[in-house]
């Protein structure tokens, strides 16, 4: 081999180096900015401040219910593996005396005197 041609190789064999040691170096800096963000909760959709969940019972090991605001809709949605189904609209929103989220007793009971089940067991 002539020395214009090795030389050619290990110029391209530098270059390709420095070309995969500066895509490994943006791959691993989007890692670590998506990290961060995720931790500090700077990813948000415009409506996570729209939505609230006020309480959940769970009905079995995987399946539960949970009462969701939705602005001022509150909604009372079924939820399984791989399945969310709406089961009622409330048509007046149950209020939490305290202004945070209700136990999971007071929600109980709150959803079966909404639901006009006073004193029926789910």
């Amino acid at each position: 081999m002539s020395t214009a041609a090795s030389g050619a190789a290990t110029d391209s064999a530098a270059y390709l180096g420095q070309m995969i040691l500066g895509l490994t170096l943006v791959i691993a800096l989007i890692l670590v900015l998506g990290f961060l963000l995720r931790r500090m909760g700077g990813i948000q959709s415009g409506a996570a401040g729209e939505l609230k969940v006020l309480g959940a019972v769970s009905l079995g090991a995987r399946e539960r219910m949970v009462l969701v605001q939705a602005g001022k809709t509150q909604l009372l949605l079924g939820v399984a593996p791989g399945r969310v189904q709406t089961l009622h609209v409330m048509a007046e929103p149950i209020e939490s005396g305290t202004g945070t989220a209700p136990t999971t007793g007071a929600f109980a009971q709150r959803l079966r005197q909404a639901m006009g089940r006073r004193g029926e067991t789910p």
